[in-house]
Order: C-alpha cells, then structure tokens, then sequence
C-alpha cells in the first residue's frame, strides 16, 4: 500500500505532455511549405489562363503582333493569299532637266517674277533681231503655269525695257523700273517705273525714280518697302544713290547714299533684316541698315567682282560665287558671315562661268547654271552644278538641254526650277526647261 501511494506522488509531480502546444508546433513547421506550393499551383493557373485568352484573341484577329521582315526578303503569300508587305530599299533618283513649254517670245536680259498665285511673270529683254543694226527691245510681258507647262500672253508694259529690276511687292503686285532702252543696256536710261497687276493683267505707271538707268538692284524689305540701288545714270556714269518705294503711298525718296557707286552689283536681304551689297566692278562690301536708314562698310571680298551672284544661305550666310576675272571668268567663291563681317574662301567651282543664275534649292544647295566663260568672246555653256554647303563643295549636276546666257532661274512652288530664256550662239532664246533634283 505505502508502494502505491509512493508510485502516485510520483506521478502527480510528473508534467503531463501538452497536446494542443505539440499539434501548433507542428502546424507551424509545415505551414510555409504548404503556402508555397498553393501560391505555385496558383501562379500556373494564372499563366494557363493567359496563355488560353492571348491565343483566342490573336486567332480572332482582335490582337496582332509585330511582324519582322529582312529588308531582303522577298514577298510571301498568307492563307487567305495576300501578300505580307516587305521592305524594299529605294533606289536613288537622278537629277533631271526637262523640257517645259516655250515662251511666246524669244528674250534675253528680261525678268522673271513668281506672283503669289504661284505663275510666273517674264517681262521684256532683247528679243530676236529685227535687223542687223536695230536689237528689238520688248515691252511683252507673258506668264508661265506650272500647272499646264504653258505660257500665256499678258498685258504690254508701258514701255520697252532691258536690263531693268521687278520686285513682287506684299500686295501681289510687281514694280518694275528703269533699265534702258537699247540692247547694251547703257543707251536710254529710263527712271520710269510702273506696277503689274495680276488680277487684270494691266500695267499702270507709278512715280519716277530719283535716279534712271539699268545695272541697279531692287530689295524688298520687311518693311514692304523696296531699297534701289546703284547703277548707271543718264551720263553714263556709275550711280551711289540709294532710294525707297513706299508702295502705302506711291512714292519714291531719297535715304543714304552707298559708300561706293555700283553698276552690276549683288543685293542680298539678311536674316537681320539689313541688306548686303558686294561688288559692282569693286571689292568693297556694305550693309544698308533700314532702321538707321545708314550705310556701313563691312569686310571687302577677295576681289573685284562683277558679273558674279549672291545668295543666301539656309543659316543665313551669303555665297558669291563666280563673275568676271579679267577677260575671262572666274571660278572662285566665298562666304560672307554676318556674324563677323568677315568673308572666308570656299571650294571654288566646277566651272568659271560669268552670266549665270544660281538659286538657293529647298534642301539647301545651290544650283548655277549656263553662263559663259569668257567676256571678250562669251561661249554660252549648258553646264550646271551644286553647291553644298555642309562640304563647302561643288558638284556637277546634269547639263540643260541648251547652253544659255543672260536667261533667269525662278524657283516654283513644287521646288523645281524653271529656267526661261536667254542667248545661245544663234541669239535669243524662247526655249524654257525645268530642273529637278534628284533624291
């Protein structure tokens, strides 16, 4: 008996293993594996439903997915038999010069004028001979469409003109003015000037000029009003004078005179607003500034220049290239940069040619073309080139169908050039083509 009660006292101070604390501990140990497995399992099912629902929507066309092409593969055909579109590499395209229809009259030493319905105003020059001893001064005035490749006749100018300016002003009227009335362009000096409307094909005349006489340059300015300038007066002299057309009042005035007189110079409008004018039988250079109604000199060329052009570029420099160097032609060109007033030499040209248009083409290059290559004994050429103004460099471009001199360049609405007119070794020309550059 005192055994058995021994046994339980021994039993009472035995812990008693605790169920419940066993079970949690065990829960607790398994419990992540247990998580890990059910977010797997639903994870799967997630990526199996996507996997079923992309492949519905693409199979109805509702969801496309990109299709690469190798630029060399060839077309192929789908179920339904269309073809699956491929790239293909472009193939450049070649400059061309191309026939556009020919003026009514033969002319040269004329003007072309862009109107801002996008046709093109030709108005005077020499036309064909109409004897050996007497040139045939126009007064004819013709506007070529693009759009047909036409040209029609549009009213006479009030007098015959060569050598004289036309300036498209913000109302779409042109002003022309002076020139003169014989072949040389030296006999007659005219200070006439007179206005071309295009909505009635009619000419009026408007104030005289304070000067008279060709080898002047005409500008517009933002202002609206026109700067003329220069050129060779009654007496056969050579001209500083400078004067304004306020086309608000129709009327001419006086505003400072250029430092040199000039006959056969460059006038250039800058990004600024003011206006660059180079050579004229000289080297010296001189900006008109419209606010100031002053002249300044700026740096002087590398030499005497005349005959040559001047235009501006994209970034607002100005080339002048080619001209007259001696008897001969030159081939030299240079960059004036506003900036600084300073000139710098650029690559000189493919060719010396004098009596040549250039034209500023909308991606930025410089197109010349025709001229001459001599003054004593001028040899019109048919040649073109361009200009690039990234390489500072000259490059061939294809040669026009006739080899021209004393023609004009007009740049169309479409970026084609239309070149009309001018003399080859027979006289006049009434021939017209168009430039295209090539891509």
């Amino acid at each position: 008996m005192t055994d058995l009660q021994t046994r339980f006292r021994t039993l009472d101070n035995l812990s008693a293993p605790n169920l419940w604390y066993d079970i949690e501990e065990r829960a607790v140990a398994i419990q992540p594996a247990r998580r890990r497995t059910t977010w797997v399992l639903v994870a799967a099912m997630l990526l199996l439903a996507l996997a079923i629902g992309g492949a519905v929507l693409i199979g109805s066309g509702i969801l496309k997915l990109p299709v690469t092409v190798e630029a060399t593969a060839t077309p192929t055909a789908t179920a339904e038999g269309s073809p699956v579109a491929t790239a293909t590499p472009v193939e450049p395209v070649a400059a061309t010069w191309t026939a556009t229809g020919d003026m009514i009259e033969a002319r040269v030493n004329h003007t072309a004028t862009q109107l801002q319905d996008g046709r093109v105003l030709v108005t005077g020059g020499v036309g064909t001979a109409t004897s050996e001893f007497f040139a045939n001064i126009l007064a004819s005035a013709e506007l070529y469409d693009p759009s047909t490749g036409r040209w029609t006749a549009t009213g006479s100018m009030l007098g015959i003109r060569v050598g004289h300016t036309a300036t498209l002003l913000p109302d779409g009227r042109v002003l022309v003015v002076g020139g003169g009335s014989s072949s040389d362009g030296n006999g007659g000096p005219l200070a006439t000037a007179e206005l071309y409307d295009p909505n009635t094909g009619t000419w009026t005349a408007t104030r005289n000029t304070i000067g008279a006489g060709p080898g002047r340059t005409a500008t517009l300015l933002d202002s609206g009003e026109v700067l003329l300038t220069g050129g060779v007066g009654e007496n056969l002299e050579t001209l500083a004078i400078a004067e304004l057309y306020d086309p608000a009042t129709d009327s001419w005035s006086a505003t400072g005179d250029m430092a040199d007189a000039r006959s056969g110079h460059r006038a250039t409008l800058l990004l600024d607003g003011k206006v660059l004018v180079v050579g004229g039988g000289l080297a010296s250079a001189e900006l008109y500034d419209p606010a100031t109604a002053q002249w300044a000199a700026t740096g002087d060329t590398s030499g005497i220049l005349v005959g040559h052009t001047a235009a501006r570029l994209s970034d607002g420099t100005v080339i002048v290239a080619g001209g007259m160097a001696g008897t001969g032609a030159s081939s030299v060109a240079q960059l004036y940069d506003p900036s600084t007033g300073e000139w710098t030499g650029t690559g000189d040209m493919v060719e010396a040619r004098t009596g040549y248009q250039a034209t500023l083409l909308p991606n930025g290059t410089v197109l010349a073309a025709g001229g001459s290559s001599s003054v004593v004994d001028p040899v019109p050429v048919a040649s073109a080139e361009l200009y690039g103004p990234d390489a500072g460099t000259w490059v061939a471009t294809e040669t026009m169908a006739a080899a021209r001199t004393g023609h004009t360049a007009t740049l169309l609405a479409n970026g084609a050039v239309l070149v009309a007119g001018g003399n080859d070794t027979n006289g006049s020309l009434a021939s017209a083509e168009l430039y295209v550059l090539g891509t």
